[in-house]
């Protein structure tokens, strides 16, 4: 019984292991126009100036490798002053435009999969930063299913409050892509792990 407790966890650990190592590859942008009424928040405009681990390469910069934008559902709680949720659902959008290797198009297609958080930070001096954060999932450039979250950060606003537009200072997202290699682990983990209880079933 000991044994096959092993074999089970070892069945486990391997595709476990797999996805730990998973590629994440992480986007930077600066700019742009965020938008917002109850209806939702939305970013146009925003310029990519950094993306790391796209397709093995390391840190690739520039001062326009593509663009970023969204929008987000409606506010549920909270207000645009003050601080607040908003929906999920909405687009999210990561564009290379080809520059330094990065491919030319959609590179993330997705939507908010949860409520987006809306921030208010009051530095000590009085002036105010707001945070937008949310998780996101959709559709790699290759196809595949990958998901991630967001975070942007607004050019502070003084001591005046966000009055429906600003503009972002920078902001990062990182999507989660699995390797190949991870999900034939998976695969494998999990058949070896059935033909171990079937054949303890049989015993």
């Amino acid at each position: 019984m000991k044994r096959m407790l092993w074999m089970v966890l070892l069945a486990l650990a391997l595709p476990m292991a797999a996805f730990a190592n998973s590629g994440g590859v992480d986007f930077t942008n600066s700019g742009g126009t965020l938008s917002g009424s109850s209806a939702g928040l939305s970013l146009s405009g925003s310029v990519l100036i950094a993306v790391n681990g796209l397709n093995g390469m390391g840190l690739v910069t520039g001062n326009n490798l593509g663009s970023i934008g969204f929008s987000t559902g409606a506010l549920l709680s909270g207000d645009l002053q003050n601080g607040g949720t908003f929906g999920g659902g909405g687009n999210f959008i990561i564009t290379g435009n080809g520059t330094n290797g990065i491919p030319n198009g959609a590179l993330f297609t997705g939507t908010f999969d949860g409520p987006v958080t809306w921030t208010l930070i009051t530095l000590a001096n009085g002036t105010h930063n707001y945070t937008l954060s949310g998780s996101v999932t959709g559709t790699w450039y290759d196809g595949s299913t990958v998901f991630g979250a967001t975070v942007q950060l607004t050019i502070n606003t003084g001591k005046g409050f966000f009055n429906g537009t600003t503009t972002i200072s920078s902001g990062d997202t990182s999507i989660v892509v699995p390797e190949p290699g991870s999900l034939t682990l998976l695969g494998t983990g999990l058949v070896g792990l059935a033909g171990l209880l079937r054949r303890k079933l049989k015993v």
